[in-house]
């Protein structure tokens, strides 16, 4: 059975990243929907998360990060200026960005693309997470093929006892997945169009 716990509940932050170092995949918050995470550099807790959500495992998994310096972690070579002016602009908050990827990175979570998602989250909690521990694997707290959750009760519905912890926030601000946009190439590629739509991008890029 899932144990759920409160995000501003004393010791949660603690519980979530002593299950998180220990390899554990756990549920949390985040700004646009509910979130299954683990450790970007633990091969074999990104295996389980792929287990846990029945993911197909040639999907690449996103890297949610506490703040635009750690993606220095994850992002290899200098940041380019559009990318510099998309994270001022819109981290924190929902603009996934596809970036070329370290080539440490465990092959799951890259697919063997060579390029990596990153964001920073709108959610406190989230943030604190990866500031205390690192870089966070990710993907929406769901089955595959099934609606993402905007709530810590329609992800028990779909994954309790599935995940040994899930961090309750209330209801997510978006209940939308976020924006990719693939940086990674000679010209930007929309992936998602999400909460930050294409007129947004096209005027940043005019900046």
């Amino acid at each position: 059975m899932t144990v759920v716990l409160a995000a501003d509940a004393e010791g949660s932050l603690e519980r979530a990243a002593t299950a998180v170092e220990q390899g554990a995949v756990i549920g949390v918050p985040t700004d646009t929907v509910y979130g299954l995470v683990c450790l970007g550099s633990d091969a074999a807790a990104i295996d389980r998360l792929f287990a846990v959500k029945e993911r197909p495992i040639h999907k690449p998994l996103p890297v949610l990060l506490g703040d635009a310096a750690q993606g220095q972690a994850v992002v290899r070579g200098t940041i380019l200026p559009l990318a510099q002016t998309l994270m001022q602009r819109h981290w924190p908050g929902p603009l996934t960005l596809v970036l070329p990827a370290q080539t440490h990175l465990p092959v799951a979570l890259t697919a063997g693309e060579g390029t990596v998602g990153v964001r920073v989250p709108d959610q406190p909690f989230l943030r604190a997470l990866a500031r205390r521990i690192g870089p966070l694997a990710s993907s929406s707290a769901n089955r595959s093929g099934a609606p993402a959750c905007a709530t810590a009760a329609a992800v028990l519905a779909q994954l309790d006892g599935r995940i040994p912890l899930l961090i309750d926030a209330g209801p997510t601000p978006l209940a939308q997945a976020s924006t990719v946009l693939d940086l990674s190439g000679q010209e930007p590629r929309l992936l998602r169009e999400g909460p930050i739509g294409r007129e947004v991008l096209a005027a940043g890029r005019r900046c």
